[in-house]
């Protein structure tokens, strides 16, 4: 989980976390109405329960959590100990800090890592129940992977004064395009695409809906779809199987079809675009009207 720990010096001298801290009131993310007080609050080191740490980083992890600053009372922090490139992306290892008086445990949480200067290099949701639960006024070692496709290529990222940082805003509804979107989209299509996406507004609470962005029949008698998947959960779902109906405006059927992801991840409040091939003989009607048409979730 920490293999990357081997830079790190054993002297005392040399050691120290490179990132900086970045607290939330735990609220903000649980839920709960405690508030934060003057209080300060020390968070001894807690592993996960299945981790086999090898002494040496244990040293490490008990200095380096021995030299973080006390928090507040119920806050939620995460404080940066050090990031390496990976074939995966970027690992970045952190403290998860607990100052509330009982035991938390997280869901999808949205994560940022900021530079000293204050920009984004990269956001990806994370499924933080992987930690388990995080006991109180404690503080938990965490290893983190940004994915190639979440990392801004354009901005610098030196080996200290980085944050890793809760992403708040995360809570309002947003654009998330597919790793194969993000590499094939002009930057004006993704500004358009991000446009519609905040002139709908967040879906209803609790709502997964289908949009239809953009249809026509190819001159091979193919039937494209555009659709915008709209997720109003606050959890993410995976879509492995999709019976879709596209209807005019008369709300007859233009084209069904069944459609097999494997695994197809709508994150918690976003909108995903996605494209959808009906081939010829699924077409209903040869030229259908689509000045206005619309797509559903098939019925059983």
């Amino acid at each position: 989980m920490f293999s990357f720990f081997k830079s790190k010096k054993r002297d005392s001298d040399q050691l120290k976390n490179d990132g900086r801290e970045s607290a939330v009131a735990s609220s903000e993310l649980t839920g709960s109405d405690a508030a934060e007080s003057s209080e300060e609050v020390e968070t001894e080191l807690s592993l996960h329960p299945s981790s086999n740490v090898p002494k040496e980083q244990m040293y490490v992890l008990r200095f380096l959590n021995n030299e973080l600053p006390p928090l507040k009372a119920n806050q939620l922090s995460l404080s940066g100990i050090e990031w390496e490139e990976q074939p995966q992306g970027l690992a970045v290892s952190a403290f998860v800090r607990n100052s509330v008086d009982k035991g938390i445990q997280l869901g999808d949480v949205s994560l940022l890592l900021i530079n000293e200067k204050n920009e984004v290099k990269a956001r990806h949701d994370f499924h933080l129940a992987e930690l388990g639960e995080i006991p109180a006024k404690s503080s938990r070692p965490w290893t983190f992977i940004f994915p190639p496709a979440s990392i801004d290529q354009q901005v610098e990222l030196e080996k200290e004064n980085w944050t890793l940082a809760f992403d708040l805003t995360s809570k309002e509804h947003r654009l998330d395009l597919a790793e194969s979107w993000e590499e094939a989209l002009p930057e004006a299509e993704k500004e358009k695409l991000e446009q519609i996406v905040k002139d709908l507004g967040a879906p209803g609470k609790n709502e997964l809906n289908f949009t239809g962005l953009q249809a026509q029949v190819a001159e091979d008698g193919k039937f494209h779809v555009t659709v915008l998947i709209r997720n109003g959960y606050d959890k993410l779902i995976n879509i492995e199987q999709l019976p879709l109906q596209v209807l005019d405006s008369e709300r007859a059927v233009i084209a069904e079809g069944q459609f097999n992801f494997g695994s197809l991840e709508i994150k918690a409040n976003t909108t995903k675009p996605w494209s959808f091939i009906f081939p010829k003989e699924l077409l209903k009607k040869e030229t259908p009207d689509l000045s206005r048409w619309s797509v559903q979730v098939k019925s059983n």
